[in-house]
């Protein structure tokens, strides 16, 4: 058969609450940074944002891997380091870091403005763990095509995928926050099921449907 995607327009985290997640489930994901949610206000958001990131490690049986994909951004004159936010989430879960990679959003020199010229991208789990043997580049020097502006690369959704195939018990990718889909796309491109919740239900309904060009793929 081939791979399922499945799109639910809601609340990501009302959805993980309630959900029951198998072994063969990873969550790779982004969570929204503080200028998506102004009603939180920046101190609010900051908290939802460490509770959700611990919520999504929590809710993974103990062999499953949660992905983050975050990029800083620069408030009043200081960074916001989201890779920090996530790791102290993910610690509160009782899940350790099984990497954490930099992926260039632009070539190594550029300046840039309001966001970095880096991604993070981190990887938790609570028992799975990897040998030396098993790493990969720490810097991935392109993020790849966008298919809409806070998208996660495709280039990046592909290492992730290529992680996922090779070293996890993976069949099912969820991606509670799934903007208009592009690691769902990836994932049933790698063979997996995908399952997305969106809560804006035009990005939900782009996500369903979402089918990425053909390319060059690594």
């Amino acid at each position: 058969m081939s791979p399922q995607r499945e799109v639910i327009a809601g609340d990501g985290v009302a959805w993980l609450r309630g959900a029951t997640l198998g072994r063969e489930a990873s969550i790779v994901t982004s969570l929204p940074d503080s200028s998506e949610v102004p009603g939180m206000g920046f101190d609010g958001w900051r908290r939802w944002f460490v509770e959700t990131s611990a919520l999504i490690c929590s809710r993974l049986h103990d062999d499953g891997v949660a992905v983050f994909y975050q990029t800083d951004v620069k408030l009043h004159g200081t960074w916001v380091d989201k890779g920090f936010l996530v790791s102290w989430g993910a610690e509160q879960a009782g899940s350790a870091c099984l990497w954490h990679k930099v992926t260039c959003r632009a070539p190594a020199g550029t300046v840039t403005f309001g966001r970095p010229a880096y991604a993070h991208l981190l990887c938790f789990s609570r028992k799975l763990r990897l040998e030396k043997a098993q790493s990969f580049a720490d810097v991935l020097p392109r993020l790849g095509e966008m298919t809409w502006a806070r998208a996660m690369g495709l280039e990046a959704c592909e290492a992730i995928a290529r992680f996922l195939v090779k070293h996890t018990p993976t069949k099912r990718v969820i991606d509670p926050f799934c903007g208009v889909g592009t690691m769902l796309a990836v994932a049933n491109e790698n063979g997996f099921d995908a399952l997305g919740v969106e809560l804006s239900a035009k990005r939900a309904e782009k996500a369903r449907t979402l089918e990425l060009k053909p390319r060059v793929r690594s």
